[in-house]
């Protein structure tokens, strides 16, 4: 617990024209890593367009370790089908959180990153002070496949007994 710094809490919002593994179709679900830990959210049938809306609670200790969030197609007899990954960074958050920014007007964006070679951003991802906490929106485009984005949000948790930031 004390090497904790806090919760890393990503909400899995949608997938946006994720490959067809199955005949039309397929029937994707998200798996997010850090570290040791490994989660993933419901599987949706029949959608390359899926609605998830899923929070995956990661508890962060090491903040220069890379998120990797790989999409898989579920399939019933056989192994499930990769389609796509990417990875993020959580420092540009992290660091927008250790800031002091109480009493900044909500929707105040801290930090802006631009999608580059280096990163998985499809479109520009903002940091921004919104309802008394720290939230970044991203759109991440999915390498090692032919097409397809994942929108996903980050939250913090601060865990009592905790390092913290």
């Amino acid at each position: 617990m004390e090497n904790l710094l806090g919760l890393l809490r990503v909400r899995v919002k949608r997938g946006i024209n994720l490959a067809v593994r199955d005949v039309r179709s397929s029937d994707p679900y998200v798996v997010v890593k850090m570290a040791k830990q490994k989660l993933k959210t419901r599987v949706v049938k029949k959608d390359v367009n899926p609605e998830w809306n899923e929070d995956l609670t990661l508890s962060v200790a090491d903040p220069n370790l890379p998120v990797m969030l790989t999409v898989y197609d579920h399939d019933m007899f056989s192994k499930d089908d990769k389609m796509g990954d990417a990875e993020f960074d959580i420092r540009p958050f992290l660091e927008a959180l250790k800031m002091n920014l109480s009493g900044l007007p909500g929707g105040t964006i801290i930090t802006r990153m631009q999608p580059c070679r280096s990163n998985c951003l499809s479109e520009e991802s903002n940091v921004v002070w919104q309802d008394g906490q720290v939230v970044q929106d991203m759109c991440l485009r999915l390498k090692n496949v032919e097409c397809g984005e994942i929108e996903l949000q980050l939250q913090w948790i601060n865990l009592p007994g905790s390092r913290g930031l």
